[in-house]
């Protein structure tokens, strides 16, 4: 009888793990409109918000790479910011995140091996936009630290990538020598 027991909760783990262990990560707080503005005070406040929450969204996070790249980001919303990471070939192609869900390091790391030009190995030609691979060669690169591509990513840990992805940039560039 205890090992029916012992069958019947270690069913139950995992019956709930299952059933919750897909659910994707979400803020319910959007990306407030007035980090939106085009001048370089709203950035500012952007990017020092950002470094406070406990996760980064879709939307801060695409907001955040379109900074990085053109300093202004003329989008109105979460599906025109998309859109644009589309174009570039930013994301992995199957790619239906949500814009208040946390982005992951899988996903990050598929537009940063974009803005890199990060030719990889074998596996990152065969499966072109692969969160996995670009994951994994970030962080053999040191852009990245050692993680899973599924995990979640922080605020302040997204403005550390965007810094680390600067510094990176600027010694590929000679700019750092």
């Amino acid at each position: 009888m205890h090992s029916d027991k012992k069958q019947s909760v270690v069913a139950l783990f995992f019956g709930i793990l299952l059933l919750t262990g897909c659910t994707p990560v979400v803020d319910r707080h959007p990306l407030d409109k007035k980090f939106l503005a085009d001048d370089s005070d709203s950035q500012l406040d952007f990017w020092h918000t950002l470094a406070t929450k406990k996760l980064a969204t879709h939307d801060e996070s695409f907001h955040a790479l379109i900074l990085y790249l053109d300093s202004h980001d003329q989008s109105e919303s979460y599906q025109d910011r998309k859109k644009v990471m589309m174009a570039r070939r930013m994301l992995p192609s199957d790619f239906s995140g949500q814009a208040d869900e946390a982005i992951t390091r899988g996903t990050i790391s598929v537009a940063i091996s974009k803005i890199l030009q990060i030719k990889g190995g074998v596996m990152m030609h065969l499966l072109n936009n692969s969160p996995r691979y670009a994951c994994r060669e970030l962080q053999n690169m040191g852009v990245l630290p050692q993680s899973s591509p599924n995990q979640v990513v922080s605020g302040a840990e997204l403005v550390g990538i965007i810094g680390k992805l600067e510094d990176f940039q600027s010694d590929k560039n000679g700019a750092g020598k």
